[in-house]
């Protein structure tokens, strides 16, 4: 099967021919359908995760496709299912998983980190039964795709971890993949999106995905640009990028008692790094700082029946499809940035 792999953190990406796998006794393989390009197999390059330790690897961690293959001990799957699966697999029984958090598992297992992933044409899944997810026929596979680590993430952090609510106002910090799944669930909550950006491409998609307002972060203090729009600050800020900047940023727009969401991921601070966070405000102003990671098979349906109703529409965020060739060319370009939408990769 053709995949996309490296040999070394950070070393050349390559398009490979390699033995196609063969399915776990408790899991399944898939042929992948689709598979989305997203920054966190950027990080797994560049040798941001130490679960990554045998090499050639593949990456990807996104993506939906059809059962091509059933180990001995599943019986919830068939060939030929419509499938997709959290990018975080859960055990199945430790009392993580059995309250339905299985995205905290602490013997989880993640394609393209855990394991080879999912820029191939088929990928080996364990622990099926858990973590598989039937797709609805109304889905396809490229908006299934798109789901996994972005939308999927943003879906529980606003609905489930922040909790928001009609009427409230949402600062989203970050209108890549994962923050314009923010504004689009955040809007579908009757709740008011300000979105921040220094790519003005980006705050367009924001706008189109529900954003009441959009603040271009070049062009000024964006604090006071939040403030002149609700003086006081938000209900709830939102971090999709990841960086010590816009997380502190996003804090210093709260109101008093406000809550913050970190769902942009940031690197291990290092001796001599300034707080990301300004725990004097946190303090002064009551304020919940709360993070989200991923979302776990069990919550999926819930997300599934809203796309299949068309309560939401992640598949208006897919703005560009590239094929298995490409994508060497495509992840090393995020060494200068993202481009505004997903792309997702046809095998």
């Amino acid at each position: 099967m053709k995949a996309v792999q490296f040999e070394q953190f950070a070393g050349t990406l390559t398009v490979v021919d390699v033995a196609k796998p063969s399915a776990p006794t408790d899991g399944v393989v898939i042929e992948v359908k689709a598979a989305g390009l997203c920054r966190s197999d950027w990080h797994a390059w560049q040798g941001h995760d130490p679960d990554i330790t045998v090499f050639p690897h593949i990456p990807g961690h996104e993506f939906a496709g059809v059962v091509h293959q059933v180990g001995a001990e599943v019986s919830g799957l068939v060939v030929g299912d419509r499938v997709v699966f959290p990018f975080v697999c859960g055990c199945g029984q430790c009392s993580w998983c059995e309250s339905g958090n299985a995205q905290v598992c602490p013997d989880q297992w993640q394609p393209g980190f855990s394991g080879p992933g999912t820029y191939a044409q088929f990928v080996a899944i364990p622990r099926a039964d858990f973590n598989a997810v039937k797709l609805p026929a109304e889905v396809p596979f490229e908006v299934a795709a798109s789901l996994g680590c972005r939308f999927a993430t943003s879906f529980r952090a606003i609905k489930h971890v922040a909790s928001v609510t009609q009427g409230e106002i949402v600062a989203v910090f970050g209108c890549g993949g994962i923050g314009l799944a923010a504004v689009m669930v955040v809007a579908s909550c009757g709740a008011q999106v300000i979105a921040v950006d220094v790519n003005d491409d980006a705050l367009e998609l924001a706008r189109q995905a529900g954003a009441a307002h959009v603040i271009n972060a070049g062009r000024g203090s964006v604090v006071e640009a939040i403030q002149a729009i609700v003086p006081g600050g938000v209900d709830v800020s939102v971090d999709a990028l990841g960086s010590i900047e816009t997380s502190r940023t996003a804090v210093e727009s709260l109101r008093v008692q406000g809550r913050h969401v970190q769902i942009g991921l940031l690197l291990p601070a290092k001796i001599g790094d300034r707080a990301t966070v300004p725990m004097h405000l946190v303090i002064g102003r009551e304020l919940q700082v709360l993070g989200s990671h991923g979302m776990a098979a069990a919550s999926y349906p819930q997300m599934l029946s809203d796309i299949a109703t068309g309560a939401i529409d992640p598949g208006q965020f897919i703005t560009r499809t590239i094929s298995l060739d490409e994508v060497p060319e495509a992840l090393a370009a995020m060494s200068q940035g993202t481009e505004p939408g997903v792309t997702i990769i046809a095998p």
